[in-house]
């Protein structure tokens, strides 16, 4: 718990900061705009970032937290070092490996390598389809309600993560540019490339300190042309986000000490 105690004493004291000065916004502007031309995304893509808050506010962050359920997952955006905090154990990743602190030998039953970063993922997008060593490429549409969505596929260089063989999809509305869709491969246990796609609903947005974050997904099952039909289980809510451009120090992602 003093990791959770610390966590939000963090983001009590930036949330007490000035503002930076109006020359200071303006100079950060112009390196903004520069660093915008440079990103090598697809301008459909690049739309759907701006809807979403900016990748220039993304890339300012440095952590992000959100709770699911009864678990606190704390993210260092640029390290993606990571801690999942819950009443009865805890996981992480230092930047060197995952680790697991449980109260009990056997209450975590999953697997930490894979679970770790997973939830991660889902909330942080569309904004982690930016990351480096992504490949992308147009998708075939999907329909639901009337309704038609252009959607790009992700893929990854090799050795890029864990499963640089997983593959995503993203759908979006193509008048708002807002993302409504997610597609993925899961290839953890194979290592090799799938077609089996698994699709979520993005049902529920909000804003967080500047960035459109979801707070509520539903995973849907599909027909035989790939169009999602009726949700597959209830839906997942994510609650208490926070997003902030202060650091947390190396010691926080740690094991704790016995």
């Amino acid at each position: 718990m003093k990791k959770v105690f610390l966590l939000f004493a963090l983001f009590s004291i930036i949330s007490c900061k000035n503002d930076a000065k109006k020359s200071s916004e303006n100079e950060i502007e112009k390196e903004e705009i520069k660093t915008v031309q440079e990103e090598n995304f697809p301008e459909e893509l690049g739309k759907v970032f701006q809807t979403h808050g900016g990748i220039n506010t993304w890339r300012k962050a440095q952590i992000l937290s959100f709770n699911k359920g009864e678990e606190i997952h704390t993210t260092d955006l640029h390290s993606r070092k990571t801690v999942i905090n819950s009443p009865t154990y805890s996981l992480g990743f230092d930047g060197k490996e995952v680790w697991l602190d449980e109260e009990k030998a056997g209450t975590y039953k999953g697997n930490p390598i894979f679970y770790y970063n997973l939830y991660f993922y889902f909330y942080a997008m569309p904004f982690v389809l930016a990351d480096d060593g992504i490949i992308y490429e147009k998708s075939k549409a999907i329909s639901f309600k009337g309704i038609e969505y252009p959607g790009f596929k992700i893929s990854y260089k090799a050795n890029i993560g864990n499963s640089s063989e997983d593959n995503y999809i993203i759908y979006y509305n193509p008048k708002t540019f807002q993302m409504e869709w997610l597609a993925y491969t899961v290839t953890f246990n194979s290592k090799e490339p799938s077609e089996k796609y698994n699709l979520i609903k993005y049902n529920k947005w909000e804003n967080v300190n500047g960035l459109i974050l979801p707070r509520e997904i539903t995973w849907f099952q599909k027909d035989e042309k790939g169009n999602p039909t009726e949700p597959a289980r209830p839906a997942t809510e994510f609650t208490l986000p926070l997003l902030s451009q202060g650091k947390l120090a190396d010691s926080f992602f740690e094991k704790p000490a016995k």
